[in-house]
């Protein structure tokens, strides 16, 4: 068996949530699709508009359909074998308490500042030991020197952390995906801890 597939068969055994189904959310749920991620929980209210298409992981013929029944497709297109749940709600505390109590790392994928802090408040202070992967400042293009990681105990923050959108500063699909893939690195960073390569 190769590396990849040992890592592969090793991931299956893993759940992972994801609160937002946008740039951040579709591109790293597809990252994790793609190594191998067992089980994915993802959330979200909001459908597939054309403006999104610009860097989120959808296509033109799902334009107008809801982004958990899309994405969850579009999984199953790239992996068949990983195990999707969605859930078409705005997340609320109670919600992500439910939703992602069994999940083995949670990922954060809000487009907006109160949904972001509220997710965080309710991992750090109401999940005791779950780890949790935000996105903060991802606006704009260029500067990829920027956009860095960084750790405080159980929360793991992936962006630049300063660049907001605004009418001059857009969200662009290069700066959104690699904080997206960041994402869904420092998950596999998480899950693969204890893994050991056979020989």
């Amino acid at each position: 068996m190769t590396l990849p597939e040992q890592i592969s068969n090793y991931l299956k055994q893993f759940t992972v949530g994801i609160a937002g189904c946008g740039g951040l959310g579709s591109n790293c749920a597809v990252a994790l699709a793609r190594v191998g991620v067992g089980k994915l929980i993802i959330a979200d209210y909001d459908i597939v508009t054309e403006q999104n298409l610009n860097r989120q992981y959808y296509f033109h013929d799902q334009i107008g359909r809801l982004k958990v029944h899309a994405l969850s497709e579009n999984i199953k297109r790239i992996n068949s074998s990983v195990i999707v749940k969605s859930f078409d709600m705005k997340l609320c505390v109670s919600d992500i308490i439910e939703l992602y109590s069994g999940c083995n790392v949670i990922v954060e994928a809000f487009d907006k500042a109160e949904m972001k802090q509220m997710i965080i408040e309710t991992v750090l202070t109401k999940m005791n030991g779950k780890s949790l992967v935000v996105g903060v400042g991802m606006a704009g293009w260029g500067n990829s020197i920027s956009i860095s990681t960084r750790r405080s105990e159980n929360l793991i923050i992936c962006g630049d952390e300063v660049s907001e959108v605004s009418e001059t500063l857009p969200v662009l699909a290069p700066r959104v995906g690699m904080v997206a893939n960041m994402q869904a690195n420092e998950v596999l960073d998480i899950l693969l801890k204890d893994f050991k390569p056979e020989n």
